[in-house]
C-alpha cells in the first residue's frame, strides 16, 4: 500500500528522500541463482548499485530477484536485524505490501475466466447492499484500476474475524466520493479491499483461503503467506526505523497490520518467490490463466496520470508505465513501515526485477532503481519519458497557487488530513506543508511537475494537476493521491493532521502502498 501521507514527509512519500548519509550496513555477497554460470556485467552493476545504496542510506538488508536474458539471479545483502543479525538471502521473508494487489487482481481474473466475475458489471450485481456516497454504478474494473473515485486511504481496523472484510466494506459507506467513477486515477487501497470482498462472495470462502486456493498453491509459492505462522522456520527481515543519529533501529512490531487490509497489502514473500511470480506474469499463463487473460490484466488501462512516474493508467491492478522508446513497463511495489519494495516487468524485453528492503530509508534506493530509470536503462535499454524543467511566468503559475488538502481515515475510523501550500517563486512552484516541510515543483509540461528538495536535489518523482470540468485546476495528484485545491484568498479549514518528522523507531504505523 502507499502509506498514509500524514505519516511521513511528502518528499519521502514521493521518492524516499533526497539526502544521503555517508555510512551504512555492510553488504554480504549475493548468490546468483545460476550457479557456475558467468554473471553478466549488468547484473554485477545492479549488485554494486544495491551495495552503494545500502551504504548511502543505511539500509540493513536487501534481497533482489532478476530475470535477465533468459536466466534467473537471486541475491541477498546485509542483515535481517541489526540487533540480532542474520544474513539476508533470496529466501528471507519480507512484507511485500502493495504488490499483494497484483495477487488480488490475478485471483479476480481467474474468477472472471470461470464466469464468476464480469469486470464490466457493477459491483452491486455481486454486493447488492454496497453503498458509497455517490457511486452506485462503479464497476469491478474501476475498482481494480484505481478509478473508483472515492477516498482511497481508508485504513479502518475491523477486527481479526472471518467477517473483517465484510465489516470493512460496510464502513466504506462513509468514505467521501472525490471524483466520478472511471474519470480520474487516484491510488485506492480501499477499492482493492472491496475487490477482496468480491472474491469472498463469489467463492464462498474468506479472502486469504480463496487466494491460496486460486493463486498461491497452484503456483507453488510456498514462502508467500499472510501470517508468519504459515511460514514456520522462515528467516524474517525485521523493519527498521532510525534513531536521532540516523542509525537503523529494529521495530519488529511494525510487521503487524490489520486483517482488513490484507487484500491491499498483507502478504509476506521472498525474492525467490517474487521472481517466480514475475515469471508467471511474463509467461503464457499455463494451467492457471490463459495467455489472453494474462495480457488482459495489462490491457485497457483506466485513466492515466502520475504515481511517482507518468503512467498510462492501471490495468487489472498493474501500473502501466510508458517509456520513451515505446515498450510498456508493468510495475508495482509496496510500502509498509520499514518494509519497502519495488517490482517491475518489461514483457517485450523478457525482463523482471524485484528488490526488497527492511528500512525506512529503503525507498531512497528504490527511487533510484524504479522511479528514476536506472534499472530500465541498464537492463532493458529503455528510458523514462523525458522531463526538462522550464520556467513559467507569474501569470502562468497563478492558476496553480493555493492550498491543497488530502484526506485519510485511520485505524479507528478517525479522519485526518495534510495540507500543502503552493506559491509561485522563481518561475516554479514552491511548496510547504503545515509541518513546514519545503519542496520545489518545476514544470516540465502543462500540468506536470518534477519534485525537488529545496536545494534542487531531484527526488526522482513526478506529480500532476487535475482540472475540474470548468478547466480550472482542481487537484494536485501527488504520490497518486488527490489533494483538493483551494485558490488563494478563499477561506478554508486547516488540516486536522500534519506530516511529522521522518518515522521514529518506536510504534507501528498505518500501512502505505
Amino acid at each position: 500500500m502507499v502509506e498514509p501521507i500524514s505519516r511521513r514527509s511528502l518528499l519521502r512519500t514521493a521518492a524516499a528522500g533526497a539526502a544521503a548519509v555517508t555510512t551504512g550496513a555492510a553488504a554480504s555477497p549475493a548468490t546468483a541463482a545460476v550457479t557456475g554460470a558467468r554473471v553478466p556485467a549488468a547484473v554485477r552493476e545492479l549488485e554494486e548499485k544495491i551495495r552503494a545504496g545500502m551504504a548511502a542510506y543505511r539500509i540493513p538488508g536487501v534481497a533482489y530477484g532478476l530475470y535477465y536474458q533468459g536466466r534467473e539471479y537471486v541475491g541477498g545483502f546485509g542483515v535481517t536485524d541489526v540487533a540480532a543479525p542474520a544474513p539476508v538471502d533470496g529466501d528471507t521473508v519480507f512484507r511485500i505490501a502493495s504488490t499483494t494487489k497484483t495477487f488480488t487482481g490475478t485471483a479476480a481474473m481467474r474468477l472472471t475466466e470461470r464466469g464468476r466475475l464480469d469486470l464490466d458489471r457493477a459491483v452491486r450485481a455481486y454486493l447488492p447492499g454496497f453503498r458509497t456516497t455517490t457511486s452506485p454504478g462503479v464497476t469491478v474494473r474501476q475498482v481494480l484500476n484505481h478509478s473508483a473515485g472515492w477516498l482511497g486511504d481508508v485504513f479502518t481496523d475491523t477486527g481479526s474475524g472471518d467477517d473483517t472484510l465484510e465489516k470493512y466494506v460496510a464502513a466504506l459507506e462513509t468514505a467521501p466520493q472525490l471524483t466520478p467513477p472511471g474519470a480520474v486515477m487516484a491510488y485506492n487501497n480501499a477499492a482493492i479491499g472491496l475487490a477482496g470482498r468480491l472474491i469472498e462472495v463469489t467463492t464462498g470462502t474468506v479472502y486469504e483461503r480463496a487466494l491460496r486456493s486460486l493463486v498461491l498453491d497452484p503456483l507453488r509459492l510456498r514462502d508467500t503467506a499472510f501470517t508468519l505462522d504459515e511460514l514456520a522456520g522462515a528467516t524474517v527481515a525485521v523493519p527498521h526505523g532510525a534513531d536521532a543519529s540516523g542509525d537503523p533501529v529494529p521495530v519488529p512490531e511494525a510487521l503487524a497490520i490489520p486483517r482488513s487490509l490484507h487484500a491491499a497489502g498483507g502478504l509476506y514473500s521472498t525474492a525467490r518467490d517474487q521472481l517466480r511470480w514475475a515469471r508467471f506474469h511474463l509467461g503464457d499463463g499455463g494451467p492457471l490463466l490463459t495467455r489472453r487473460s494474462l495480457r488482459a490484466m495489462r490491457w485497457r488501462p483506466g485513466p492515466g496520470g502520475t504515481l511517482f512516474v507518468e503512467v498510462d493508467g492501471f490495468g487489472v491492478t498493474w501500473m502501466l508505465r510508458p517509456t520513451a522508446e515505446g515498450p510498456r513497463v508493468v510495475q508495482h511495489g509496496g510500502d509498509l513501515p520499514g518494509q519497502h519494495s519495488g517490482f517491475l516487468l518489461v514483457p517485450e524485453r523478457g525482463l523482471a526485477l524485484t528488490v526488497l528492503t527492511n528500512s525506512e530509508s529503503g525507498p531512497a534506493l528504490l527511487a533510484e532503481l524504479f522511479a528514476d530509470d536506472w534499472a530500465l536503462t541498464r537492463l532493458a535499454g529503455l528510458h523514462n519519458l523525458p522531463a526538462t524543467p522550464r520556467s513559467l511566468t507569474p501569470a502562468q503559475l497563478a492558476g496553480y497557487e493555493g492550498r491543497y488538502v488530502a484526506e485519510q481515515i485511520g485505524f479507528a475510523g478517525e479522519h485526518a488530513s495534510i495540507a500543502l501550500d503552493l506559491v509561485a517563486a522563481g518561475g516554479r512552484l514552491s511548496g510547504r506543508t503545515d509541518s513546514a516541510e519545503a519542496m520545489v515543483l518545476p514544470f516540465y509540461r502543462r500540468d506536470h511537475v518534477l519534485v525537488w528538495a529545496p536545494d534542487g536535489t531531484d527526488a526522482h518523482t513526478r506529480a500532476d494537476f487535475v482540472r475540474d470540468p470548468d478547466g480550472s485546476v482542481g487537484w494536485l495528484r501527488f504520490s497518486g493521491r488527490l489533494f483538493r485545491r483551494t485558490p488563494p484568498g478563499t477561506a478554508t479549514l486547516r488540516a486536522t493532521g500534519h506530516t511529522p518528522a521522518p518515522l521514529p523507531a518506536t510504534l507501528p504505523h498505518p500501512p502505505r502502498r
